[in-house]
């Protein structure tokens, strides 16, 4: 089992990390459908090096010429990373991701927590940090650790209380695991987790009370982590 590692050492390309950051002072900064909504959009727009725009300016355009340029970008597939989980919470968020180009990790989550800071500082007439210091990262090094730490990730809300089943929160990658009709796929998880859907929706629905199997990914899960 590897211990974790937050970033004495530079992040390696065409490796995983877990990836966490949490809002400053535990805040609420993750409130309704729209909030989650502009979070999806910059993680899904900013894993592509060929998206230069700024996040604000870009969605004033009209729907036809956003869904055009988001449709080459999507086709050139330029990534600086991958994802390949994520679940968003009330006050922090959890991504896997693979990184592809050197630096894309850092690049990619600087612009992601710095973009949604805009937006929450402006629609809430807000100045200051958002969050808690730089993000936390962890080498995940093997299959078995992906498939637990995904299941900790989209577990986290019915950890917390807030739905019974991780299907029932739609803040998360959870129903691309499970589902083959998702419309719109943001991750990349079959190299890494080799379980049919089927199987994965058991693994994880039948172990809502996974504590019991977190020794198996102590080292990767880096909530508590204050340094």
């Amino acid at each position: 089992m590897c211990m974790a590692q937050y970033r004495k050492e530079s992040l390696i390309n065409n490796q995983y990390y877990h990836i966490y950051s949490r809002s400053i002072s535990r805040y609420t900064i993750l409130n309704d459908a729209s909030d989650y909504e502009r979070f999806n959009l910059l993680i899904s727009l900013y894993r592509h090096s060929n998206f230069h725009y700024s996040l604000s300016q870009f969605i004033r355009h009209e729907d036809t010429y956003r869904y055009k340029i988001t449709d080459k970008i999507e086709a050139q597939e330029n990534y600086i990373v991958e994802i390949v989980a994520y679940c968003f919470m009330p006050t922090h968020i959890h991504l896997i991701l693979k990184q592809v180009r050197d630096g894309g990790i850092t690049k990619f989550m600087a612009r992601v927590l710095n973009g949604y800071s805009r937006y929450f500082n402006t629609k809430h007439k807000r100045i200051g940090p958002l969050w808690s210091g730089r993000f936390k990262s962890v080498r995940i090094t093997d299959d078995e650790q992906h498939l637990h730490l995904t299941r900790y990730l989209h577990l986290n809300p019915t950890s917390a209380g807030l739905v019974d089943m991780p299907g029932d929160w739609p803040n998360s990658s959870y129903e691309e695991f499970i589902d083959t009709d998702v419309n719109h796929r943001l991750c990349k998880y079959n190299h890494v987790i080799r379980i049919s859907m089927s199987e994965y929706r058991k693994f994880t629905e039948d172990h809502k009370s996974y504590q019991r199997d977190l020794s198996i990914i102590k080292n990767l899960t880096i909530d508590n982590y204050s340094g």
